[in-house]
């Protein structure tokens, strides 16, 4: 079985943005790891416009290319770990805009969390994880809450705090063993690849 793949998802495309430097954090401490490959994915590379597909998503019929770019990034991907601000109780709308334009390349992979905010982010993972449930995804219970009051000097230099790490090691843990066991429901075993049928069972079917 090939190594898991685990998206790490800069869910901000805001000017000024912290979603970078959490992401680059979060791949700092994952990317050492032996039983999963981790990549940061800016959803701002993808120039995503305000959902602009014609057709819904779950009928997988993409027109437009920078849709096609995204699924094919999503599709890569074995779980994530969504990197999300906090505005306004929620996740921010480049988000919520990236994850709407698909369907089937959510599915049946898990979802991690690191959200930040004036309360550590926690209302926009509350947020996320009731959007992620519709598009068939499982998310871990542990999540990372950074707060812009403690763990960013002066609001603007990250330097999270060792209980972070502690937050982040636990997420990481749960969504590599989730992504694992998820890959069994999207690639289930193919009736080639079972034993064949030995004498006695044919002679009593």
């Amino acid at each position: 079985m090939p190594k898991l793949r685990i998206g790490i998802i800069v869910g901000s495309t805001r000017p000024g943005r912290k979603a970078e430097d959490v992401a680059r954090w979060v791949h700092e401490h994952a990317k050492h790891r032996p039983n999963a490959e981790f990549e940061v994915v800016d959803i701002a590379q993808f120039h995503l416009p305000l959902l602009d597909e014609p057709l819904p998503p779950s009928m997988g019929r993409y027109a437009g290319a920078h849709t096609k770019a995204w699924a094919a990034k999503v599709r890569s991907f074995d779980g994530f770990v969504f990197v999300t601000p906090e505005y306004n109780h929620g996740t921010s709308a480049a988000l919520k805009n990236a994850i709407d334009y698909l369907f089937a390349e959510w599915n049946d992979k898990a979802a991690g969390f690191v959200g930040y905010g004036s309360a550590g982010g926690v209302r926009a993972v509350e947020n996320l994880r009731v959007v992620l449930a519709e598009v068939k995804m499982a998310t871990v219970r542990s999540q990372v809450q950074l707060s812009i009051f403690n763990d960013w000097e002066d609001f603007r230099v990250f330097k999270p705090s060792e209980a972070r790490v502690g937050q982040l090691t636990r997420t990481l843990d749960e969504v590599v063993a989730w992504s694992g066991a998820l890959r069994t429901v999207r690639e289930p075993a193919s009736e080639s690849a079972l034993p064949a049928p030995t004498a006695h069972a044919k002679a009593t079917a």
